[in-house]
């Protein structure tokens, strides 16, 4: 199994604030852990290139596009909303995040690689077609998404969001599309808010109640995301991996372990084996305890790359 790890520095210069929780280090802090197991050495490497405007509007109207390029700072910072703002860096780190998941669906598609990891950050799935929010700039895994439907002819693709914040951006992208199916799961009520009503090969949200256990969470997402994506056969999956559902993360109130990454990374490769052809993107989204998500992320890469 060869698994891609694609990244940038570029991505560890943006910061919203300093001491803020999607703060540089969490790239540094998974990027370590991988060396500390062992498996750095085994990925593919390769650096995540700039999305480019027209790759950007497969997420996002051209008036937004256009908005984030002016507003970029040539110096200190400016904010999107009361929780997203842009650093001299954070242009480039969000078009290397985009870009980053679109170079991963190329490598898997050509057969370089049999599935990859995007360390990447801005995360996305909170940015919607026409506005930044909940530290995101671009959708990242949307455009991924709609990429590979572009490029590649998919007909059936699947994106999985199992970070404890709704992806209410990659929700109001993909909206109606019917090459894609979005399947959510997320603490509620919480950040951000509402959530869509489930459609037929469409939508899945699967709401958790605070203080839901690692018990709670699998009888949910099998009973809610298994029956929709084997009913789908999506030809690739793509992966939101957010790990701040976790005990310890200080951000949320759900409370999974370590090995439930292991568990939903192993049930969502067999997924992808029946259906397509083995073919993953994941790309990083919440995780904001640094030991405790240098631990989840880096299992589910060896997740990835079968170990």
């Amino acid at each position: 199994m060869t698994t891609a790890l694609i990244s940038h520095t570029d991505c560890v210069l943006h910061e919203i604030s300093p001491d803020h929780p999607e703060s540089p280090q969490r790239v540094d802090a998974i990027a370590d852990q991988l060396k500390k197991q062992d498996v750095y050495d085994y990925l593919m490497h390769a650096d995540a290139p700039k999305a480019t405007w027209e790759q950007l509007l497969l997420g996002h109207s051209e008036a937004y596009v256009d908005l984030i390029h002016r507003k970029a700072p040539s110096s200190g910072s400016i904010d999107l909303d009361d929780d997203t703002s842009m650093n001299v860096h954070t242009l480039d780190a969000g078009l290397r995040a985009a870009g980053g998941g679109i170079h991963a669906v190329d490598q898997v598609m050509s057969g370089v690689v049999n599935n990859a990891f995007c360390l990447t950050r801005p995360p996305g799935h909170h940015a919607e077609r026409i506005q930044a929010m909940g530290f995101c700039i671009f959708g990242n895994i949307a455009i991924a998404a709609r990429h590979a439907i572009r490029k590649y002819g998919l007909e059936r693709v699947a994106i999985v969001d199992f970070d404890v914040h709704h992806g209410n951006g990659t929700e109001d992208i993909v909206d109606g599309d019917p090459n894609i199916l979005f399947c959510s799961s997320f603490q509620y009520p919480f950040y951000p808010g509402g959530y869509r009503d489930n459609v037929e090969n469409q939508r899945v949200n699967t709401p958790l109640k605070s203080g839901c256990n690692s018990a709670d969470f699998r009888g949910a997402i099998t009973k809610s995301w298994f029956p929709a994506l084997e009913a789908y056969k999506p030809e690739m999956i793509f992966i939101s991996a957010g790990f701040d559902a976790h005990l310890e993360d200080p951000m949320a109130n759900v409370c999974l372990l370590d090995h439930d990454y292991v568990w939903i990374t192993n049930k969502l490769m067999d997924i992808a084996d029946r259906h397509s052809n083995g073919r993953i993107v994941s790309m990083l989204e919440g995780g904001y305890s640094l030991p405790t998500l240098s631990r989840c992320a880096s299992a589910h890469v060896r997740g990835l790359m079968g170990l």
